[in-house]
C-alpha cells in the first residue's frame, strides 16, 4: 500500500486539463522504452480543437509519472496491474476524463453559423472514469485494449479503444507509430457533442449523434539522454466520423483534429 499513498496525492495535484488522455498515453510509451520507476518534468501540449470557435489551445505544465510493479501513474490516470509477465498485463484504472468545456469557450459567430446560440448553452463537465485494460506485446508489436465507463453520473458513458503500435529503435532513439480508435458510446457521444435536454427546452434544436467509431493515429518520440533524462514528443490526428463532424457544436467543415505533446523528464 506505500505506493499507493504515494501516488494518489500527486494524483490529486496534477492539473487537469482536456489533454489527460493524450498525455496518459504519451507517458505509457515512454515508461514502455525507460527503466526508471519514477520522473518529473515539464509538458507542452498544443491541441487543434474541433468545437466551434475554440481554435487551438496550448498549456504547459508539471509532469508526473510512476511505473512501479503493479502501481502506476500516468497523467491524470492511477492504475493497478492485476497481472503481468513478459507479453500480457492486465490492469484496472481510476482515470479523469477531462473533456469537459465552458460555453463561453464556444466562438459566437462560429456557433451562429451552425445555427445556435451560444447563451442557451450548458458547460460540458469533467468526468472521472474507471475501467479495466490489457495489453499484448511481441515481436508483431504491441496491442493494447481499454474499456473505461463515467462513474460520476457526467454523461452515463462508456468507451472502448483499441491501438496497435510497434516500436523502431535506434540507437537510444525511439519511434513509436500507432494506430487505433475509440469508439464513443450513444450517451458519451451525446453529452459532449450533441445538445443537452436542457438546451432544447431553451429552444436549441435537438441533435444526438448517438454511438461514434473515432480512427486515430499518432508517432511517439522518446530520446533519452545524459544518464537519467528523457524527451518525449507525440503528435495524434484524430478522424472525426460524420455523424460528430454534423454537431452544431462543431466547427463548420471540421473533421479532424490535431494534438502535438513535448515533455522533458528526469528519471529517479
Amino acid at each position: 500500500m506505500s505506493a499507493l499513498r504515494a501516488c494518489l496525492p500527486l494524483l490529486l495535484l496534477l492539473p487537469f486539463s482536456a489533454f489527460a488522455q493524450i498525455v496518459e498515453r504519451a507517458d505509457a510509451k515512454a515508461q514502455d522504452q525507460l527503466p526508471s520507476r519514477w520522473s518529473a518534468g515539464l509538458a507542452v501540449v498544443h491541441r487543434d480543437s474541433e468545437y466551434a470557435g475554440e481554435g487551438t489551445r496550448t498549456r504547459l505544465y508539471p509532469n508526473i509519472a510512476y511505473d512501479g510493479d503493479r502501481f502506476y501513474l500516468r497523467g491524470a490516470t492511477f492504475g493497478y496491474r492485476a497481472y503481468t509477465d513478459d507479453r500480457f498485463e492486465v490492469r484496472t484504472f481510476i482515470a479523469g476524463r477531462l473533456d469537459g468545456l465552458d460555453a463561453d469557450d464556444f466562438g459566437v459567430a462560429e456557433l451562429a453559423r451552425r445555427g445556435v446560440d451560444r447563451r442557451l448553452l450548458s458547460d460540458r463537465d469533467d468526468s472521472v472514469d474507471v475501467g479495466v485494460g490489457a495489453s499484448w506485446k511481441g515481436a508483431g508489436g504491441k496491442l493494447d485494449l481499454d474499456a473505461r465507463i463515467d462513474v460520476s453520473g457526467t454523461s452515463d458513458g462508456y468507451a472502448v479503444a483499441l491501438d496497435y503500435s510497434y516500436p523502431l529503435t535506434r540507437g537510444r532513439t525511439t519511434l513509436v507509430p500507432s494506430i487505433g480508435a475509440v469508439r464513443l458510446s450513444a450517451d458519451m457521444a451525446d453529452y459532449y457533442y450533441g445538445i443537452l435536454d436542457e438546451e432544447v427546452a431553451r429552444g436549441v434544436v435537438a441533435y444526438r449523434p448517438g454511438a461514434a467509431t473515432v480512427p486515430r493515429a499518432s508517432l511517439t518520440l522518446i530520446q533519452p539522454f545524459a544518464r537519467r533524462w528523457a524527451l518525449t514528443g507525440s503528435v495524434e490526428y484524430r478522424a472525426l466520423p460524420d455523424a460528430l463532424q454534423d454537431s452544431p457544436l462543431v466547427e463548420a467543415g471540421k473533421n479532424s483534429s490535431t494534438s502535438l505533446f513535448v515533455g522533458l523528464s528526469r528519471g529517479f
